[in-house]
């Protein structure tokens, strides 16, 4: 199985070269090339073995060429979730590509200024501060220490059904208090 390996990272360079007929930006190519290997590497190895025993590195190319085509063009692939996602909803606020066009680069985000978030997040503690105190202490205890409403159940012992009551009320009066 190891020989079978072998020959797959071999084939990386011919990997890139068909990934170039698929995509433009230098990053993705990358990354589709390595989930392609990693697929490979994990698919299962008797399917992957009649492949190779059929038509060599040539039927480990032609299959790799579907998997990267199914990849780049499925919502439901590992490459989709894991790149382009994330990009997609940076894209429509931000334009990430840079002035060559070949590759996103973080470094194109605008500066943000953080103190409108610090701003925001002081109003909500102020109102916090002016509901009832079970309420907000919930609420801070969910969302400011990350806990879930199962967890935030087995600490407290408070059903999670209450807590999420609770909760849903704090987050609908911040809404209204904050006119959001």
């Amino acid at each position: 199985m190891n020989d079978l390996k072998n020959v797959i990272a071999n084939c990386r360079k011919t990997l890139v070269k068909m990934a170039y007929g698929l995509l433009d930006d230098d990053n993705e190519i990358q990354e589709i090339v390595q989930e392609t290997i990693m697929y490979l590497y994990t698919m299962n190895q008797d399917t992957l073995k009649k492949i190779y025993d059929k038509d060599g590195v040539t039927g480990i190319l032609k299959y790799s060429g579907v998997v990267m085509r199914r990849a780049v063009h499925s919502k439901r692939s590992n490459y989709y979730y894991k790149y382009n996602k994330y990009y997609e909803k940076i894209d429509t606020n931000y334009n990430l590509i840079s002035k060559d066009k070949k590759t996103k680069d973080i470094e194109n985000l605008p500066n943000y200024d953080y103190n409108i978030t610090w701003t925001y997040l002081e109003k909500i503690d102020t109102e916090l501060d002016n509901m009832y105190w079970y309420d907000a202490e919930l609420f801070k205890l969910y969302y400011y220490e990350n806990n879930t409403l199962d967890s935030l159940a087995e600490k407290t012992g408070i059903s999670r059904n209450s807590i999420h009551t609770t909760i849903s009320k704090v987050r609908k009066q911040l809404k209204e208090n904050l006119n959001e």
